[in-house]
Order: structure tokens, then sequence, then C-alpha cells
């Protein structure tokens, strides 16, 4: 799929057959992206577990 005109292309096109703009992904930048994105998720994942952690203690110190 090309990012700026949406058209379909051939798996493994370097070229939109329908804009010609460069579509092509060097494999770092598609590691760094796979990369960042576990990261993201790790980040949230943890950010859930703090919020589920102040709710809880909040919640302890309100049924005093």
């Amino acid at each position: 799929m090309c990012p700026y005109c949406r058209s379909e292309n051939a798996e493994g096109a370097l070229v939109c057959a329908s804009c010609a703009r460069d579509i092509a992904v060097p494999a770092t930048l598609i590691a760094e992206r796979d990369d960042l994105l576990r990261k993201r998720e790790e980040l949230r994942d943890e950010l859930k577990r703090a919020r589920n952690e102040v709710e809880a203690f909040m919640s302890r110190r309100h049924s005093r």
C-alpha cells in the first residue's frame, strides 16, 4: 500500500505504480519501527499497572 496515494502495489515494490513515489522502506527502519512499537506497548502496560496501583491506593484511603 502506498503511504502517499493509498494505491495497492506489488509486494516488495520500490516505487508506487500509481503516483511514482519511492515507497521502499529500508529493513533497518522496519526493525527500528518494530522495536519502538514493542517499547510503546511495554510503556502502556507499565502505565496501566501504575494507574491500577494509584486507584487501589486511593480506594483504600477513601474507605478509612
